[in-house]
């Protein structure tokens, strides 16, 4: 199950090549993508800016309010913040961007996205209105453009998230767990793991359709091509290439008042 080529296509060539080198379990990428990140930027060999005109910074967060509509001719590297946003990117008035963050070419974060650090979006992705990323991977030409919640999750190539759809990272606490500030590692029973993580979300692979409203709890594992109807809560485990989940009972239906 821990075959990658479950999920992803193409891990032999850069940037992927580096995210995922070593990993021997398929979110293995999220538990130092700090350090990932920073090597990612010190290979760019692309001439960029240091400057970005139109945003505001704070370098105690770390982070930068973009104030204007902004696209970029060319790539940007700010190193003190440790961001780096590729050529063509699109940035519109009030995203957020918190390093460490690389967001490839030809990317539109849009209005009130909040990208809260260690994140890597690569080419062509989308990050909309009210959608909030954290600890995680987004890979060529994803999508989630509407009150998404990507926390602690790798989300594979040409993905949709549909509007309002959540990757949940946090499992249900104990009592003990709150008073004494710790969290239980997430386990997939199912599927016979222990991640060893206390935040993962989810792993999507490439070509997943992920429904509005649909909300996947932790060490939920989607293989290739899943589809995820919409409103659907999907429970931690893993779920094969090319598996639909639907509600039990699809058929509409109507009644008189």
């Amino acid at each position: 199950m821990q075959d990658l080529s479950l999920f992803f296509s193409d891990l032999d060539r850069e940037p992927y090549k580096t995210l995922f080198s070593g990993v021997d379990q398929v979110w293995g990428p999220l538990r130092n993508l700090d350090s990932i990140l920073q090597s990612l930027m010190k290979s760019k060999t692309d001439s960029y800016s240091i400057e970005l005109e139109g945003a505001s910074f704070d370098k105690n967060e770390k982070g930068l309010f973009v104030q204007k509509w902004i696209t970029l001719d060319r790539a940007v590297y700010l190193k003190e913040l440790g961001i780096f946003i590729g050529s063509g990117t699109r940035l519109e008035p009030s995203a957020i961007i918190k390093g460490p963050a690389v967001i490839d070419e030809n990317c539109d974060i849009r209005q009130g996205a909040y990208i809260r650090g260690n994140v890597f979006a690569g080419e062509g992705c989308v990050i909309g209105h009210a959608t909030e990323v954290k600890n995680s991977i987004l890979m060529d030409h994803s999508e989630a453009g509407h009150f998404n919640y990507i926390g602690d999750s790798i989300v594979g190539r040409h993905v949709n998230m549909g509007a309002g759809s959540k990757l949940a990272n946090l499992q249900f606490r104990s009592r003990e767990e709150k008073q004494e500030g710790f969290v239980h590692p997430i386990q997939i029973p199912s599927a016979g793991l222990d991640t060893g993580m206390e935040k993962l979300g989810a792993v999507v692979g490439d070509h997943a359709e992920i429904g509005c409203n649909a909300v996947l709890c932790p060490g939920a594992l989607l293989g290739k091509d899943t589809w995820v109807y919409p409103n659907l809560m999907v429970p931690k485990g893993y779920y094969p290439p090319k598996t639909v989940l639907t509600p039990k009972d699809r058929k509409l239906r109507s009644i008189d008042r």
